[in-house]
Parts: structure tokens; sequence; C-alpha cells
């Protein structure tokens, strides 16, 4: 199953990622088919740069994005806020009586 994820580049403390299509067997920072795109966490407003042609072509073949990689995806448009991981609402603790 192919993935779409987060590899860790930069230097220690100095985190940069990219945005990589991935075998889910293979490492975080191991073997990737195709880089997607790059996320600077570290500027401000955060720095997401994604090539939208070749998600929509992963995508559409069956790949899978990580929670993080969805998150970053529906910011930028690419993809719907309804699509992938709906997370059920949770319910109200009950006050205590």
């Amino acid at each position: 199953m192919i993935k779409i994820r987060l590899r860790r580049m930069g230097a220690k403390k100095r985190p940069f990622y990219r945005i990589v299509a991935a075998e889910h067997s293979s490492p975080r920072d191991g073997r990737f088919i195709e880089v997607l795109g790059t996320y600077n966490p570290l500027t401000q407003p955060a720095e997401v740069v994604i090539k939208e042609d070749r998600v929509q072509h992963w995508l559409s073949v069956g790949a899978k994005p990580t929670e993080t990689v969805e998150g970053l995806l529906k910011k930028q448009g690419v993809i719907p806020a309804d699509k992938f991981y709906n997370k059920k609402p949770t319910q109200p603790a009950k006050a205590a009586e």
C-alpha cells in the first residue's frame, strides 16, 4: 500500500519535511517513490509547497495520506475537508452530580 507521508530532513532541532509517496512498510526516512512537496514548520506562518497534480495522481491510484499530511492537504485546498480520516464527534463529558 502506498502512503503519502512526511519524510524528516533538516538539522537537529530544526525540522524540515518532504511530502513523499512511499510504500507503507519502508522506514520514515527510507526509500520513497516520489517527492510531492515540502513543509517547513519553523517559518511563520508554516510554509507548505505541494505539487497538486502529482498528489491527485497518487490519490487516484489508491495512495492514502497520513493524518498529518491529510491536514496539510485540506488546508491547501488540494482535497475536500470531508475526505479520508473523519473524526467522530466526541460526546461531551457528563456533569458530575
